[in-house]
């Protein structure tokens, strides 16, 4: 998504990051090069900046003052570099950090700008754009039945925004379908951003939604509880449409399954954006087979995860490719409660491999798609089911066992889920021989 401006937290990392887990390696932030000198201010452009806004206050067709005009100069200044870096009015600041602590009012949605629409990136668990079935990758085409061609992000999500308990309807294209309408109900959102259940008996299912501040601190007590609990022989970690979030959680919760050697290191041109992350020797996990689902709606810290654990050997990647964000945001905080949200780095794996536009490519590769029933299958019969059935010399015998429709769970229409799960008995079986 080469033009698209994303918003919310999957672009916030180092401004949140406070220490390092493990100690920095020796030697690893180096000093940045001394920077020449710096080069005089550009005049002609400057008086050509000054021009152009007093025509703009003299013959714009309606008076435009003073402070809209830098403050638009201030935007566009950002918006020419990359489709990260922004500048943060008090409101989008606020919303910035409410959404990394975990509740703020609105959908639940990620979203983009491409070529002047809107793209979803990922719709959040548990909030009013998931439980509508959006999905990552559809476009949003209207706002309420006005177009979103011409809108910037800001005013498109200021569009989105309301009371809770309001509606708003967007109109949806997603690919090879006719635009559909979907008729969504504000809420204040509240992410949960980990959640677990068991798979089948040792086979446990740990989900993370969004890195906030105290995801790693939730994996890792889950992970306690789990292997507490359970005598665990495999660990499906579901990160798709995970959007990412703060950094330092990412290199939290990759700790919770690796005790050495590097998760992340970034590297930009200040010497504080160089940093390097390490394990330490306490992981949780152990050594539990574990399999990490990923998906296009798979960004940022999702995929710090993701390549850390497939770098070290310690994870089978399954799904299909990441999003490809791998750049780093700082937020610097101006006057007047405004921020600065700025590319500052680039971040790699531990092998030294850029994300950037690439994003991580799964082990296994598993579209998505829906696990039905077959009725020829329903409606088979085994030998056990004859009626005079010679019987086995064992006395045990196995006849057909028919599941319930109703008895069905969500997972059992989950594909994805399900080969992951079948990956973690198949690599058990292998273990034992």
């Amino acid at each position: 998504m080469t033009a698209a401006r994303t918003l919310l937290a999957s672009c916030l990392s180092l401004a949140l990051v406070s220490v390092p887990v493990g100690a920095q390696e020796p030697g690893a932030v180096q000093a940045a090069p001394e920077q020449a000198a710096p080069a005089p201010l550009p005049l002609d452009e400057l008086r050509t900046f000054a021009e152009v806004m007093e025509r703009i206050r003299s013959a714009y067709v309606e008076p435009v003052d003073d402070v809209t005009l830098l403050n638009n100069a201030i935007r566009g200044m950002l918006e020419g570099l990359d489709p990260h870096s922004d500048y943060l009015d008090p409101e989008d600041f606020k919303g910035l950090q409410d959404s990394t602590s975990g509740q703020f009012g609105g959908l639940g949605i990620e979203i983009g700008l491409e070529e002047g629409l809107l793209r979803v990136i990922a719709p959040i668990d548990d909030t009013p754009a998931a439980r509508a079935g959006i999905q990552p990758g559809d476009l949003i085409m209207m706002i309420d039945d006005q177009p979103v061609k011409g809108m910037s992000l800001v005013e498109a999500v200021e569009k989105m925004r309301g009371p809770a308990g309001s509606s708003v309807t967007l109109t949806i294209v997603r690919e090879g379908d006719k635009p559909f309408e979907v008729e969504l109900e504000r809420a204040i959102v509240k992410v949960k951003s980990v959640r677990t259940e068991t798979l089948d008996p040792g086979y446990a299912y740990l989900r993370i939604s969004q890195f906030q501040t105290n995801t790693g601190d939730e994996v890792r007590r889950s992970l306690q509880r789990l292997t507490s609990e359970n005598d665990l022989k495999g660990i499906v970690l579901d990160l798709r449409n995970n959007p990412g979030g703060v950094l330092q959680a990412a290199v939290e919760v990759t700790d919770s399954f690796i005790d050495e050697g590097l998760i992340v290191y970034t590297k930009g041109r200040l010497p504080n954006s160089e940093m390097r992350f390490s394990a330490t020797s306490n992981a949780p996990a152990g050594d539990v087979p574990l399999v990490v689902l990923i998906n296009g709606g798979s960004a940022s810290a999702s995929e710090i995860v993701a390549g850390a654990l497939q770098d070290h050997g310690r994870a089978i990647i399954m799904g299909t490719d990441s999003f490809g964000k791998g750049s780093v945001q700082t937020v610097l905080p101006l006057n007047n409660d405004r921020a600065l949200k700025l590319t500052t780095a680039l971040y790699y794996t531990p092998d030294g491999r850029s994300i950037q536009a690439q994003g991580i490519v799964p082990d296994i590769r598993v579209e998505r798609a829906k696990v039905t029933v077959d009725p020829e299958q329903a409606s088979a019969y085994r030998e056990a089911d004859l009626a005079r059935h010679l019987n086995n010399v064992s006395g045990e015998e196995r006849p057909t066992v028919r599941t319930p429709v109703t008895e069905r769970t969500e997972r059992d229409s989950d594909y994805q889920l399900n080969q992951a799960l079948n990956l973690l008995k198949g690599l058990n079986i292998s273990r034992k021989q």
